[in-house]
């Protein structure tokens, strides 16, 4: 009875985190049986439509992820799509017109996002004016600098290696061919680690004596979450391997996932999104963290710019239109709070994925653009709505 009790409350407790893991398991399900049914049967989980979903959506987690710690933060940023096109077009006009090799272009890139993110930053948190008409602005000043760059045309192609950033896959090392084996390896080592990691937040939580989650929830989850990747990790194997986009998401997350739950910047930044006039008397410099976040905001925002015009191999005066409200909704699906002080990286992820996979479930399903749009608006809806029911309730 003691567990069931600790079952029922655990799953109270984690609603929304549990909800999300289960809606992007239902909406998979969903597409898969969709598409069986069609009069040509069509098999959603198959390895090139996985790859696809990382190629075609890499771009949105890598700018959820940073658009997760402005929305904490208390902020938001309107202006990632265009900082996105106009960090890709610098980046396209270094390749193909100054003749740059990729690996000083990546940097110089990423460093000219950084500039645009402190640029904004800074009338944000030493000037206190609202993000909402700061980023505004951004949005319309850097699509007009995109155009102007541009010259109205597009840019392209580049060299292969600035293509690998986004349409590369990682080479198997181990020689074994396919099944790719190095792909098999990386599956198996991250099996383990989310196994190994969980186990130890378990024995943490323990020795600091906080109510772990039930024994049976925590298993049958971890069970779930490691057949999932041992499949998806097969069929990328099947297919043409890790893309490197993926590497690099695997790596971010990881990254963003220590930064926020085990540094003091990123707890601090919690803090201030939960309640800056208390964050600010116990010594914290809200101003700089402020800064910090539309800092790495550029910086992500330039990154997938460079993807997205590596993967279309050409820098276009329309890039990146709409994925500042993708991002946006990611956030939110994800879990994260209105009103800033919430929300994890990991349900971020989530979020990105499910929006990617409603776009090319839609897609194949041969759904027009206008009925995406208006699903993809009441999902976004439904999110904000039970945010809202959590917190009255």
């Amino acid at each position: 009875m003691a567990e069931q009790k600790g079952l029922g409350a655990h799953l109270g407790g984690h609603l929304r985190e549990n909800g999300m893991l289960v809606a992007l398991v239902a909406i998979v399900v969903l597409f898969s049986v969709l598409l069986q049914l069609q009069p040509q049967p069509v098999s959603f989980l198959k390895a090139q439509n996985i790859t696809n979903i990382f190629l075609q959506n890499g771009h949105v987690i890598i700018l959820a992820l940073g658009m997760l710690l402005v929305i904490v933060a208390g902020h938001i940023d309107l202006s990632v799509g265009s900082v996105a096109a106009f960090t890709g077009a610098v980046a396209a006009w270094l390749t193909v017109n100054v003749g740059l090799p990729f690996y000083i272009v990546i940097p110089l890139t990423l460093v000219v996002g950084g500039l645009i993110g402190a640029a904004q930053g800074y009338w944000v948190a030493f000037w206190r004016i609202p993000s909402f008409i700061v980023t505004l602005a951004g949005m319309m000043v850097f699509r007009g600098a995109t155009m102007w760059m541009l010259g109205g045309q597009n840019i392209g192609p580049f060299p292969k290696g600035f293509q690998a950033l986004s349409n590369g896959f990682i080479p198997d090392l181990t020689g074994i061919g396919r099944p790719h084996g190095l792909t098999l390896i990386v599956i198996a080592i991250a099996i383990g680690l989310q196994l190994w990691l969980g186990l130890r937040a378990r024995a943490r939580d323990a020795e600091f004596g906080i109510t772990p989650e039930p024994s049976g929830l925590f298993w049958a989850r971890n069970l779930i979450i490691a057949a999932a990747t041992a499949f998806v990790g097969w069929q990328l194997a099947s297919f043409r391997g890790l893309p490197n986009v993926m590497v690099v998401l695997a790596v971010l997350t990881a990254l963003y996932a220590f930064f926020t739950e085990n540094t003091v910047t990123g707890r601090r930044i919690y803090a201030l999104g939960g309640n800056e006039k208390a964050a600010k008397l116990s010594g914290i410099r809200t101003d700089r963290l402020v800064f910090l976040c539309f800092v790495n905001m550029g910086v992500l925002a330039a990154l997938a710019g460079m993807i997205v015009t590596a993967r279309l191999n050409s820098a276009t005066p329309k890039a990146g239109t709409g994925f500042e409200l993708d991002a946006i909704a990611s956030v939110f699906i994800g879990g994260a709070s209105m009103t800033g002080g919430s929300g994890k990286i990991v349900g971020v992820v989530i979020g990105a994925l499910i929006m990617g996979v409603m776009n090319m479930g839609m897609s194949i399903l041969g759904i027009g653009s206008d009925y995406q749009m208006m699903i993809k608006g009441l999902v976004l809806l439904v999110a904000v709505i039970f945010d809202v029911y959590n917190k009255n309730k």
